[in-house]
């Protein structure tokens, strides 16, 4: 499950970091404003990431309050609405599998 969730959080980060650009130009935030917020919304997803083997427990919670702030981020930009909710199906997914593969085993 560690593998899945970092798996998520490294993609998430990504496409986080993305959306910097949209938001300047479409959505007329200032380019501090946007570059700080998805910087270290991006940052926490990526050790998060890192600390999945160490401390699956704090990972799962607090990849879970990420999932929500990043479908909040949709009253700014409205796509992340649809983007945070495909990356919190893929996470909620994530540990309904790792959950399912560890009992069986």
């Amino acid at each position: 499950m560690a593998r899945l969730s970092a798996t998520v959080l490294i993609l998430e980060a990504v496409v986080i970091a993305l959306t910097i650009v949209p938001a300047v130009k479409l959505e007329h935030v200032s380019p501090g404003a946007a570059g700080l917020t998805a910087g270290l919304a991006a940052a926490l997803a990526v050790v998060l990431a890192a600390l999945a083997r160490r401390v699956l427990t704090v990972t799962l919670v607090a990849g879970t309050v990420l999932q929500g702030l990043v479908i909040a981020s949709g009253a700014i930009l409205p796509v992340m609405y649809i983007l945070g909710g495909i990356f919190a199906l893929l996470w909620v997914t994530g540990i309904w599998l790792g959950h399912r593969v560890e009992s069986s085993s």
